[in-house]
């Protein structure tokens, strides 16, 4: 799908295709270019007839390149891994959002649909924000980083049930779900690590169209690099407390297992003893001086008593109980 917004110089705001792109050149104003589909000759030679680099033309197309700013003489080009879908278990599917803005225009590709455009596409109509193309695009990324961060900070209050629930009772599931979610932050947390040196980037040298110095884009380029340095700081201690939480619901499996066997090390402890004088009087010998003893039985009975009596007061004095 092709679709333009064109801001004239009398402030009139026009949507339509690619015909406007002709209306733009002749006449001037604000342009927005928005391309969501699948890449193909139409949406390459477009971008390539409004002056994009053509590297950047294919690394825009690509699903998995990492997110990246590059400033050329006619545009900045600013590649950002948005949010096709993330749901509560930080199941990510992103999609990639090629943004180009220039002198007077802003051309957007993506391959699904964007909530990030759709809100901004939406808003240009009322609030006239096509007047600062590059304004615009920050904002977009702003949002883009905002919708990561609400999704984050659900989150942290499931991580801290599994938390309580770690040293209160202890469950395979919990188990499972934190090594899931210790997963999908380690992808996640490679992401924003690109953000943030991206929007570093954009905060601290800029370009000049993108705004740099402190201009009137100083405060949201900084915001977007206080949100994307955020996100990579809450994902990387997320990430960590999820490793804490797995090794401490082993020490904790393994401290359980050790008192578990040290209890049964010290039955069997115990019974040793009574076992041999058990196999030793179980012996079908004919003499035996104790057999014809009136009193063997309960002497051996008494011996057997004070041995086990005397290992667990044993055990207790040095703390094994």
């Amino acid at each position: 799908m092709i679709r333009t917004l064109l801001l004239t110089a009398e402030d009139e705001c026009l949507q339509g295709g690619a015909e406007l792109i002709q209306r733009w050149r002749q006449l001037g104003g604000k342009l927005w270019l928005d391309l969501e589909g699948e890449p193909g000759d139409e949406f390459r030679q477009l971008l390539t007839d409004m002056g994009c680099d053509e590297l950047a033309i294919r690394d825009s197309f690509r699903t998995r390149h990492p997110p990246k700013a590059e400033h050329f003489d006619a545009h900045s080009f600013v590649l950002f891994r948005g949010i096709a879908s993330l749901d509560e278990t930080l199941e990510l599917d992103a999609q990639q959002l090629g943004i180009w803005v220039g002198d007077g225009h802003l051309i957007t590709a993506h391959r699904g649909p964007s909530v990030s455009i759709e809100h901004f596409w939406q808003l240009q109509a009322a609030d006239g924000l096509l007047a600062e193309p590059n304004i615009l695009a920050l904002k977009l990324l702003e949002y883009a980083s905002g919708r990561y961060l609400e999704r984050l900070l659900d989150f942290e209050d499931r991580l801290g049930e599994l938390e309580d629930s770690i040293v209160m009772e202890q469950s395979e599931q919990e188990m499972r779900e934190l090594v899931l979610y210790r997963a999908r932050l380690r992808k996640l947390r490679r992401i924003f690590s690109y953000h943030q040196r991206l929007a570093e980037d954009i905060w601290r040298c800029g370009s000049i169209y993108l705004g740099s110095g402190e201009d009137d884009s100083l405060h949201i380029r900084r915001n977007v690099y206080d949100r994307c340095e955020r996100l990579y700081s809450l994902c990387a201690m997320y990430y960590e407390i999820c490793g804490d939480l797995i090794e401490g619901y082993i020490s904790l499996s393994s401290h359980r297992l050790n008192n578990t066997m040290k209890v049964l090390t010290i039955i069997t402890a115990v019974f040793v003893p009574l076992g041999f004088l058990a196999g030793l009087y179980g012996m079908n010998f004919e003499y035996m001086p104790e057999l014809s003893w009136r009193y063997a039985y309960f002497t051996l009975l008494g011996v057997m008593a004070l041995v086990a009596t005397s290992m667990l007061v044993m055990f207790r004095r040095i703390r094994w109980l």
